[in-house]
Formats: structure tokens, sequence, C-alpha cells
């Protein structure tokens, strides 16, 4: 009897992405695509329903972030087997995903032999990340993080706001948040807030 085929559901909200995934994979004599969404929450919904072997997950979707549905996924079979493929390379967004429980991280950009080779090794009990998503974890492992309220000073910066709106918005000290601004900096390795702002941005820190 022949092996039965990895069963994928496809989670994107570009549907002609959506169709050239099924494709490339259908096109595999040992793969199949068993469904397709266009959201996080269709995603929990179709992996509970479905059950299949690998869920194909883009990073950010409408309604629902890539951590947060792969924490709401697990929630219900923490042995799901999860890739990330997508066109976010920041090292937050990688370091997120992976720490949630992403077993694999391709991006867009990535030959298509990798990604049908990634649902090969995560099906199989591996895990495979691209090269270039590797050493961007590697630096965010190796870095030091901001914490969740510099993150909030930095996503108040990234709108415009001054320090003494800032210091408003968060119940902060005018001087209070000039230090958070001076730890930012420090930790982003640079040297004003335009700059703080477009490493973030770059980085997956904040979205904007």
């Amino acid at each position: 009897m022949d092996n039965p085929k990895i069963r994928v559901l496809i989670a994107d909200d570009h549907a002609v992405v959506r169709l050239g995934l099924r494709a490339l994979l259908e096109a595999e004599p040992d793969m199949e695509v068993v469904g397709e969404v266009a959201d996080g929450a269709a995603a929990v919904e179709a992996h509970g329903r479905l059950h299949p072997d690998i869920l194909l997950a883009d990073l950010r979707m409408p309604g629902m972030g890539g951590r947060e549905l792969i924490a709401a996924v697990q929630k219900t079979a923490p042995d799901a087997k999860i890739i990330v493929l997508t066109s976010f390379d920041g090292d937050e967004d990688i370091f997120r995903a992976v720490q949630a429980g992403a077993r694999g991280y391709l991006l867009k950009s990535s030959p298509p032999e990798d990604l049908v080779q990634a649902v090969r090794t995560v099906h199989g009990g591996g895990r495979l990340l691209a090269p270039e998503v590797a050493a961007r974890l590697a630096e965010r492992v190796n870095s030091p993080s901001l914490t969740a309220r510099e993150v909030a000073v930095l996503e108040l910066v990234a709108k415009g706001l001054s320090n003494k709106e800032i210091g408003g918005a968060l119940f902060l000290a005018e001087d209070t948040v000039k230090n958070h601004l001076k730890h930012i900096y420090a930790k982003l390795d640079v040297s004003d807030r335009t700059e703080a702002v477009l490493v973030a941005v770059q980085r997956g820190i904040i979205v904007l």
C-alpha cells in the first residue's frame, strides 16, 4: 500500500499566492492540499477541522498575527507542524514565530524546491530555516532586546508624538521617556528617533 500523502493547509491572504502554492505542492507525488484560508481565524478553525499534517502560513494576515495564530493552533494541537512562509525577514518576526513554535521559516523569495524540502523535513519531525533566516535569528538571539515599555515608547515615537506627549500617554515623566529613548538608541545602535523607527520596522519590532 502506498504511503499516505502529506496533507497541507495553506493560510495566506493573497489568492494568487495560494493558487501558486497549491500548484507547486500538488505537483509533488507525496503531497496534497486539503484546504486554503485567507486569515488567521479561518486558519485556526480549518486546522481543527481538517487536522492537516502541515500548516503553511503567512506571518501577517487580517485579524491575527503569526505568533497569535501559532499559539491558537497549538492550544488545541500541541504537536501541530507549522511552517511560516512570508516576505518578512525582520529578526524580531523570526524570533517570535520560532519562539511560538513554528518549525520552519522561509521567505517567499526562496526557491520553490526549498519549500518542498521544508514540508518534507518538518513532516518528518525536523526543523528548517532558510539560511538567511537562520543568520537573522542568530543575530537576534545575541543582541539585547527591547523591553515592553521601550517598544511602547517607540511605537508612539513612530506616530510622531513628542517626549511630553509620550509621557502623557504612558503616564511617565518626560525625563523617564528620555531615558527610555537613550536605552532604545543604544540597543538598536542608532543615534536619533528617525533611525530608531526605521531600524525597528526593518527588524519587525514595530509595525507601521
